[in-house]
């Protein structure tokens, strides 16, 4: 085989050494290659950033602006629930609830516990300095007078 030959082979692989010849290629994002030499830059993972970032209930608590308390639906009063519902909140990036899933508790009060979170608000929850949309449980307690 030609030195030219070995060469385009090589360019097809993706590496030439110094002599002009194949060489095993090494881990790089880019390689560029001239008639006898080459460069390679180191590979860079870029990762892209969450869509939806998961926080705790204390830190959404703790970034709470507006809380709105549910009202106690009569049908609940006059059977005399009580208990916790459990709800899955999405924060948008400008701390609106975007949306509200049940997790749990009883039906009945369910409803009154997602439509009192929907119209609270939260300062926007902040990575590196840019709004992000946040996920985050929320226990509503329904406790009947005495």
């Amino acid at each position: 085989m030609s030195l030219k030959r070995a060469w385009q082979a090589a360019m097809v692989a993706g590496v030439v050494c110094s002599a002009g010849l194949a060489a095993s290629p090494p881990a790089a994002a880019s390689t560029t290659v001239a008639w006898g030499t080459t460069t390679s830059a180191p590979a860079v993972p870029t990762a892209a950033p969450p869509q939806v970032v998961n926080i705790s209930q204390g830190v959404s608590q703790g970034l709470l602006l507006k809380r709105v308390q549910p009202s106690y639906p009569p049908q609940a009063v006059s059977l005399r629930i009580e208990g916790a519902v459990n709800l899955q909140a999405t924060i948008a990036k400008d701390g609106t609830i975007k949306g509200v899933k049940v997790l749990g508790g009883h039906p009945l009060l369910a409803r009154a516990a997602a439509d009192a979170v929907r119209q609270w608000r939260y300062k926007p929850y902040m990575l590196n300095g840019q709004p992000f949309e946040v996920q985050t449980e929320i226990t509503v307690n329904f406790k009947l007078p005495n």
